[in-house]
């Protein structure tokens, strides 16, 4: 790894840390106020499930802290204990914003559709694209070609970072719509609902920075060693 891509990703995992930290803390305070009218996780999720007709999806208790996802091979809105069990801001915003990924797969939204058909690349590139890429950089001047490689599989992850932020800003959206809408949060709840939906949208968003800054890097590498080359 060369120094400036080291810096790069050293200032992206400080950026990563201090929005994880701020979500954290968020999550943690919206989960000391109770929803006005009392409804756990599980409840916000069933509820808003039928509100959108969708009766195939089951909403189930998963370990962890934050885990909460949604599972289109197994349709299963998946909740932490915190957020399956609990009757607060920060339960109802997470369960709601799982089951906007929900309805973003029963509507074939079709951002979701496309990362979905980009899971297995990722899946398999994610475990050897960095040794790749640093065999590469290694070995540019006998073997740029590993390089173009180790590029090529990054680039589909950085995109796949990229397409992940239409999917989970709509999931907000049509969570945050909702839970005005049918009134689940109070106009005093709502706000606080929408900001911590906003704050986990974040570390998305510094993801997907960090992985194009980090591929424009090694483009730039590659590049100059072409020059240098010629």
């Amino acid at each position: 790894m060369t120094p400036s891509i080291l810096l790069v990703s050293l200032l992206f995992l400080g950026i990563s840390m201090l929005v994880s930290g701020v979500l954290k803390s968020k999550f943690a305070a919206y989960s000391k106020i109770p929803l006005s009218n009392h409804l756990t996780g599980s409840e916000v999720a069933q509820k808003m499930l039928r509100d959108n007709g969708i009766y195939d999806v089951k909403v189930v208790s998963v370990d962890g802290f934050l885990s909460d996802h949604y599972n289109p091979m197994t349709k299963t809105v998946n909740l932490s204990p915190d957020v399956y069990n609990g009757s607060s801001i920060a339960a109802a915003a997470v369960a709601a914003h799982e089951c906007g990924h929900a309805v973003q797969h029963a509507t074939a939204y079709r951002w979701l559709m496309l990362r979905s058909r980009l899971v297995p690349v990722v899946q398999f590139s994610s475990g050897i694209v960095q040794w790749i890429l640093l065999a590469g950089v290694l070995l540019i001047n006998t073997f740029p070609q590993l390089l173009l490689g180790g590029i090529i599989l990054f680039g589909l992850t950085t995109l796949f970072s990229v397409i992940t932020l239409p999917v989970e800003f709509d999931a907000s959206n049509r969570a945050l719509a909702w839970l005005n809408r049918t009134n689940v949060t109070n106009p005093q709840e709502y706000p606080k609902a929408k900001d911590a939906l906003k704050w986990a949208a974040l570390t998305y968003v510094v993801a997907a920075l960090a992985s194009i800054a980090t591929l424009v890097q090694y483009i730039m590498i590659f590049m100059g060693n072409s020059r240098n080359r010629n």
